[in-house]
């Protein structure tokens, strides 16, 4: 897979499972409020990703963000929230969020009422190999002249490292975000984790997605084509996931398998169905190996 289709598709995957209001409220509960329950699913309304903007020469600028939604109180607006994902460090991040927050801004300039309400933008960094070490706000990206510091306004960025969540936070997620957050968790402290959380998905087919793109471990993606998008009939913890693994096996596992299948006489449809494979993949499998003939 080339890197960028690799890389957008982990942006797309991280959208799909954030912008699921329990799954986003969650995240603003627990990293903004201590694990209240102050923003509640049915409070939130998904707002436009895209905010257009014409400069005074009539040139239209348009910033595009991952997910926006509106927190109101009944039917007024009260916050917007706004979340960037991250799988590596980027040190202009601090001028995109201002950028995408001024852009927000000025949106709400432009509406009739003008009920200017606050903007409030997280960066969720899913990296495991290093924390985040670029600065989080704008004037240590800048040298400012001797003398104007207290004149040059800054802005400071909320970075959220996933795999840097603390133990007690990781009690605090009532959603699925809980379960991705202590797999990142676990996965940086041992890159062989195999999952073992018992609560059930709500989101099942999105969190497979994204740890199948997270990791590049393309047995995610097979065990998600199996449950239909659904908890019904299909996976519904990660234990399950755990045991579907251990059944398909690393490629190296599964050469190794296969081999020894093949070595005892068993057909190419008795192997692929002992390892929950297709009877395509276990012949491309089979192009991979030698067998050692009696």
């Amino acid at each position: 897979m080339k890197e960028e289709t690799y890389m957008g598709e982990k942006d797309i995957s991280e959208k799909i499972l954030i912008n699921y209001n329990d799954v986003f409220a969650d995240i603003i509960n627990v990293c903004a409020f201590d694990g209240k329950e102050m923003v509640k699913p049915e409070d939130l309304e998904n707002a436009s990703v895209h905010a257009q903007y014409k400069e005074d020469k009539g040139i239209l600028h348009e910033e595009e963000r991952d997910v926006v939604k509106y927190w109101k109180n009944k039917s007024a607006r009260i916050v917007i929230y706004g979340m960037e994902n991250q799988t590596e460090e980027d040190k202009d991040m601090p001028f995109r969020i201002i950028g995408y927050d001024g852009a927000s801004y000025r949106a709400q300039l432009l509406e009739q009422d003008k009920n200017i309400v606050p903007v409030v933008s997280f960066v969720l960094y899913f990296g495991t190999d290093k924390r985040w070490k670029t600065p989080r706000n704008i004037k240590k990206l800048m040298k400012i002249p001797e003398g104007l510091d207290e004149f040059v306004n800054d802005y400071i960025i909320h970075v959220i490292e996933v795999a840097w969540i603390t133990d007690e936070q990781l009690k605090m997620f009532k959603s699925d975000f809980g379960i991705v957050a202590d797999f990142f968790v676990q996965r940086r402290k041992n890159k062989n984790y195999i999952p073992n959380d018992q609560r059930e998905f709500q989101h099942v087919d999105a969190v497979l997605k994204l740890l199948t793109v997270m990791t590049g471990d393309r047995r995610y993606e097979k065990i998600s084509h199996g449950t239909s998008g659904s908890k019904k009939g299909g996976i519904k913890t990660m234990c399950e996931v755990a045991d579907r693994l251990n059944k398909m096996g690393t490629e190296d596992e599964r050469r190794r398998i296969i081999r020894a299948k093949m070595e005892k006489g068993q057909t190419l449809d008795q192997i692929a169905d002992a390892l929950e494979l297709s009877l395509d993949e276990v012949k491309e499998i089979v192009k991979t190996i030698q067998v050692k003939k009696e």
